[in-house]
Order: C-alpha cells, then structure tokens, then sequence
C-alpha cells in the first residue's frame, strides 16, 4: 500500500471542496470522490444535490459510503507526508528567521510564506495546510508590506515614475499613464543604479587617497607647554611651560594648536593617530576663535571638536553634548568637512565606522584643523597626536 501511494500526486488525495487531504472519502455516483462531512454540507444547502465538479444534478440524494480503499491510500499518503516532514531540516526558528504562524509552543522555520492567508507555514503545516492554489512565496516576515494598501493585492509591478511598488489595479487608477514595469525588472534597474552610483563613490574615494600629500607647514603657534616635531606632524604636552612670547595667535592657558593651513570652501578630510592617549580635542575651529584663557569647546564658539577624557568617556561637544558609546577605542581618527553643506564627521579609520556627526553648520569664515593633545598627567598622557593631512579636493 505505501508503494502503491508514493506513485500517485498530491492532488489526487486533495478533496476539490476543502482542498485538504480527505477525510472519510466519498465517491459519487459520477465518479468523483470528497470528504464525506465536506459533500454532507455541500449538499444541505445546494438543493437539487449535484456534483460540485461536473455539475450531474442526482434526483435522489445518493447513500454515501466510505470508500475503505481510498481511506487507507489517503491515510498512507498523509503519514507518508508526515515523516518526511519530520525528516526534513526544518529546525526551531533562530533570530533574524521567519517563524511559522501555525505552530503552538515551540515555533519552527517557515518554508514558505502565503500571500493569501498573510502566514507563514513550516513544512509540516504548509502539508497539512492544503494550500495547493493558494500562492506562496519564499518566507518574508512582513507580508503585509507586500499588499497594496488601497487594493488588498499583490504589490507585484514597479511605477518608475513615482519610484513606488504598485499593485495591478493601479496601473487603472493613480499609476495609469505612468512607466510601469515589472517587479523583478524594476529591483533589477534599481539594483544597477545602485551598483554604478557605489563605483562612483568608490572612484572619488580612490581620487582624495591619491590626493594625500605630506604636510609641508607645520602646525601654527604652539602652546608654550607643547612639544612640536620638526616636520611638524606630532604634537604633545611636555610639561614645561617654555617662555615664549604672548603673541594674539598663542593660546595661553589651553594645551591646544590650530594648523597653519585653512580652507574655506570644498571639502577638507585629515587623519589623526591617537594611540596611547588618555585625552584628547580634535576637530576644526574658526579663524576668529578666542585663544585666550579658558576656552569653552562649542559650536557656538567657533568649535566642532569631539573630546576623549579619562580614558574611554567620548563626547561630541555640541549643544547639548553629546556622550558617544564607541564599540572599540579607536587609534586613528578621519576628520572630514564640508564647507558648503556644513558637515563635520568624524571617522574610527581602521573601522571604517561613523563616529559623529555635526550638521546644519554655516561656515562664513576661514576653518583649521584643531588640535588639543591636553595634559601631559605626569606621562600617562605622553604620546603624541600624529597628524596626516589631506588637501580640500575640488
């Protein structure tokens, strides 16, 4: 019997009315065969009685017997279905997996997901389920998402006009003069923009890496307690106050330097190593900047600087400041700024991974790179800020 059933299909074990396996199988004088509640039902209210398949109307009601042998093939084929489910790798849902909607307790990976029932089934309840003409998708967690709201159907045509999904109904209504395509021809369009505009952004990137050039010009008038190397690319807190003269473009009393180069237009992008230190400023800072004093590091002073103190405690110094969880400490920072969009970021380099973020700025003067190595805290903030410019590109 068990061979007899694997030779035979799905669907001839399906009843035609409720497109489940059957369940004490009928067959009518006709020849066709149904469960026997499901033609009960059909015919208490369909009078006269009639095939619901070839629509033979019967003047007497037929005396409906179970048909043993298609019970038994139908019982095979449903335990047959049932193992092979079970010794499938279908498996309890992971994280980031879509669950079956149909199981209690312990939920399962769903194999497909329905489109007309909006569920998702794993192997043994899409078996069970009866779902031969319903249409079923690869498993998506959020089917509603694929229905149009308007219609109740399948969001399966793309509006290039209005770069929206659409269903088949609008194309008769709001979408209809417009260029409609293809779902699977519309993902494949954009998928191409999206693949030329990342070579893009991969080619200008490439071009500002071949624009980095050594700095020629140091760092502008230093602190007098800062050390400056001779290439003036290391800046550090030495701990001893030299005595230097108390020029405007000195800061006095703050640990800090502003590179001598400017910009005030384009795009500027410079790179900081600050591996084993315990503190630090960084940033840009406006030509007009008080140098004098105590100094308050904030946008509205003229400062778009992050901090990095006691160790590990980052701080964007916006307005409020900001508190910045970093996953890792990093050892080289990116500063890049956009003049005309008035964007700083900063940047973890060996990450790759945005830092923070200062936008909406309005630059109406001339920006320098800032620095601030701060105190030398009797060595333990001993090593020096390495400083690796870029040229503005254009």
């Amino acid at each position: 019997m068990s061979a007899a059933s694997c030779l035979l299909t799905e669907d001839q074990f399906l009843c035609s009315i409720c497109l489940d396996v059957f369940t004490d199988p009928v067959s009518t004088p006709c020849g066709h065969n149904f469960c026997k509640a499901c033609i009960s039902e059909y015919w208490d209210i369909d009078v006269p009685s009639q095939c619901p398949n070839c629509k033979e109307v019967f003047n007497i009601k037929p005396d409906l017997r179970v048909n043993t042998f298609i019970s038994e093939m139908a019982a095979q084929f449903r335990q047959s279905a049932q193992q092979k489910a079970s010794s499938s790798e279908q498996h309890v849902v992971k994280p980031g997996e879509v669950p079956c909607d149909a199981c209690t307790g312990t939920r399962l990976k769903a194999l497909k997901s329905c489109l007309v029932c909006l569920e998702s089934y794993c192997e043994t309840h899409l078996t069970r389920a009866g779902l031969k003409k319903h249409q079923l998708i690869d498993p998506e967690e959020n089917l509603e998402g694929r229905m149009c709201v308007k219609h109740v159907k399948l969001l399966e045509l793309f509006c290039k006009t209005d770069q929206v999904c659409v269903c088949i109904h609008c194309t008769s209504s709001a979408h209809k003069t417009h260029d409609v395509v293809p779902l699977k021809e519309g993902y494949e369009g954009k998928k191409a923009e999206l693949g030329k505009t990342e070579a893009e952004i991969q080619q200008m990137i490439q071009k500002r890496r071949l624009k980095i050039q050594e700095m020629n010009d140091s760092v502008e008038l230093t602190h007098p307690d800062l050390i400056l190397s001779d290439d003036g690319k290391k800046v550090k807190d030495g701990d001893v106050k030299k005595n230097l003269p108390d020029n405007p473009e000195r800061f006095d009393q703050c640990p800090c330097v502003l590179a001598k180069q400017s910009f005030s237009s384009g795009r500027f992008y410079y790179e900081v190593q600050v591996k084993g230190n315990t503190e630090w400023d960084l940033g840009v800072a406006r030509e007009s900047i008080n140098r004098k004093g105590k100094i308050s590091l904030s946008p509205q002073d003229g400062y778009w600087v992050i901090v990095l103190r006691n160790e590990n405690e980052y701080q964007a110094c916006a307005s409020p400041p900001a508190c910045l969880s970093l996953k890792s400490q990093p050892e080289k920072l990116g500063v890049f700024v956009d003049y005309e969009e008035g964007l700083v970021s900063f940047y973890d380099v060996d990450a790759a991974a945005l830092i923070y973020s200062f936008t909406g700025c309005c630059f109406k003067e001339k920006l320098y790179p800032h620095f601030g190595p701060c105190d030398n805290d009797g060595g333990e903030n001993s090593a020096p800020l390495i400083i690796s410019p870029v040229n503005h590109t254009e």
